[in-house]
């Protein structure tokens, strides 16, 4: 599989002006029009369109070495374009950006700035595409020339349409035509097409949507798609689809996080976890190569509810621990994806990256970091445990499994150690906490005769507490680390996923297993090396001034109020010994 960097030579994602989806029909008139969104119509090489309350817009097609057959090279004034980035220029001839600046409805929000220039939007907006495949400290593993099998995962919350209307003044920056579903749906389309993803997370996918728009059209793109609704009476869930002819699907487990009568687990968010095995060209017979497990997820959005957020991450986490284990007890390789609400180095970010969190006394707001209410006086801390044992979770994220054969023909307790409570002398105590009455808690059973004097304790070997709890830390040993780094170092400011209310913040993230190195930490960050899952790439973000200058998100160049997550990945690939081949018999059975 070709990488990134080879864009400008794959034909099947080169674009063309006869290639351009149906949004641009609709930005010609500013009456609704109904659009096909699973089939791409042409429109002429260069067409201006109108926006409420903006400059003109044309779809300009970058140039490319290949072109499709039927697809004319469209110039760009002599201006070289990158083929891998989307080009949405301003039509020659056009007005000027109005200078005015569209006014921020919130008392004290950032204030979006107009664009000075006649400057296009895919030129602020430019996203470069790091290469990562070789690091200086990887040289010498390079130089083994080590097969990997390459393949690209992409994380998008696409912003349901239903959400759009019930929070429409969190957009009213936007001009109304570009909020259209009509509108949004070709250009989200389009821009899966573009970066070509092998596996596709996104959230916050409408139902309607999904089944009669999104499925349908990923189908015909090659995808096998999986899908899962939030609970209650939420119209929106998320989606998991990865290439059938790249992966096979080995199993896929939906997962809710409401739980009727457990205040730590009450509201309707979801999650979805997938094992996929990879498959391998023809002419590989004799390799093999490691199943992998996807999970993707849209964790709850209240800043004040942090004891909520980590409940619901440790589910997750004890969903994947199941999905990806080994039968020798390690796990397949793990990449998470997901809206998680929390910001960089949050406490529910260091816990997903550093496998453990003190949480005892926490202030419930201070763990997704996403907004500072130390100055309220009564706000909610965490307490230990944090759910109860009902839940059948343990404090290291692992489900708890009752009474499950550890040696052939035996059981976790044994038949001795269960009957000996039947001769207890702690059933003839009185409870110290128990209030004297006379008559009614004064008197004390005797102890019968047939009791045996003193209940020896029966020495198990197989013995093990049934849920294992500390004291206010939570655990998980999945050794997750983030594609990002969460800073743009040439720009010296933080990366931005998202910007509502015209604050740009990080909350999305695609975290993917890595090996910790031995002693190694660096100001508490657990430090990482990659092993048998390689990141090769990503997708560069942006900064927060520089949304700022193209009015934010969305925006007619981004129909989303998140941007895309693009990662490039390379599983090791090994030559297919017995212990291998069993490994994946036992995933796919």
């Amino acid at each position: 599989m070709s990488s990134l960097s080879d864009l400008n030579s794959a034909p099947e994602v080169t674009w063309c002006a006869g290639q351009q989806l149906t949004e641009l029909c609709a930005l010609a008139s500013s009456e609704p029009q109904d659009h096909a969104v699973t089939k791409l119509e042409k429109l002429p090489e260069e067409e201006t369109v109108a926006v409420v309350g903006s400059a003109p817009w044309a779809a300009v097609v970058p140039q490319t070495d290949h072109q499709i057959a039927g697809c004319a090279p469209v110039g760009v004034g002599g201006q070289h374009e990158d083929p891998a980035v989307l080009a949405w220029s301003l039509a020659g001839g056009a007005e000027m950006v109005p200078t005015e600046p569209p006014a921020w409805p919130v008392q004290d929000a950032v204030q979006f700035c107009p664009l000075l220039e006649e400057v296009p939007y895919h030129e602020i907006l430019w996203r470069d595409w790091e290469d990562l495949s070789v690091q200086p400290c990887d040289l010498e593993q390079a130089s083994k020339n080590t097969p990997l099998f390459e393949f690209r995962v992409m994380s998008y919350n696409i912003l349901a349409q239903d959400l759009v209307e019930q929070g429409h003044d969190l957009y009213l920056h936007c001009p109304p035509d570009i909020l259209n579903w009509d509108y949004r749906l070709p250009n989200l389309l389009q821009e899966i097409q573009h970066w070509d993803p092998d596996v596709l997370c996104l959230q916050e996918v409408q139902e309607n949507h999904y089944w009669e728009q999104l499925e349908p059209t990923f189908k015909k793109m090659g995808f096998a798609c999986f899908y899962k609704r939030r609970t209650g009476r939420k119209t929106d869930g998320c989606a998991v689809c990865f290439k059938d002819s790249r992966f096979q699907l080995i199993s896929v487990s939906p997962i809710e996080y409401f739980r009727p009568g457990l205040d730590v687990l009450n509201r309707d968010n979801v999650g979805l976890v997938l094992l996929l095995q990879p498959l391998l060209p023809e002419g590989l017979d004799l390799k093999a190569v490691s199943p992998l497990c996807v999970a993707n997820t849209h964790v709850l959005f209240n800043p004040r509810r942090g004891d909520i957020k980590l409940a619901q991450m440790a589910l997750l986490l004890a969903e994947i621990d199941k999905i990806a284990k080994t039968p020798e007890g390690s796990y397949y390789p793990v990449i998470l994806c997901g809206d998680l609400n929390s910001v960089p180095d949050s406490p529910l970010y260091k816990f997903i990256r550093n496998g453990q969190l003190s949480y005892h006394g926490m202030p419930a707001w201070k763990v997704s970091g996403q907004e500072d209410f130390s100055q309220q006086l009564h706000s909610r801390k965490l307490v230990a445990p944090l759910w109860p044992c009902s839940l059948g979770v343990t404090d290291n994220c692992q489900y708890v499994t009752r009474c499950q054969p550890k040696k052939l023909g035996r059981r976790k307790y044994s038949r001795d150690f269960l009957l000996q409570f039947h001769f207890c002398d702690v059933a003839c105590e009185r409870p110290p906490q128990l209030v004297l009455l006379e008559g009614v808690t004064d008197a004390k059973p005797d102890r019968p005769a047939y009791w045996p004097k003193h209940a020896a304790v029966v020495n198990d070997p197989d013995l093990q507490p049934l849920i294992p709890r500390s004291s206010g830390v939570i655990q998980h040993g999945l050794n997750l680390t983030s594609v990002y780094s969460h800073f743009l170092p040439q720009r010296g400011r933080p990366e931005v996923t998202t910007m509502p209310m015209g604050l740009g913040a990080t909350v999305d993230y695609i975290f993917y297993s890595a090996e910790p190195v031995e002693n190694g930490s660096r100001g508490g960050r657990r430090l990482y090396r990659d092993g048998v899952l390689k990141l090769l790439g990503r997708l560069s973000l942006l900064s927060e001034d520089v949304l700022l200058m193209a009015n934010g998100l969305p925006n007619p160049f981004c129909s989303s109020d998140h941007l895309c997550l693009l990662a490039s990945f390379g599983l090791e690939v090994s030559s297919l010994r017995e212990g291998t081949l069993l490994n994946v018999l036992y995933a796919t059975q």
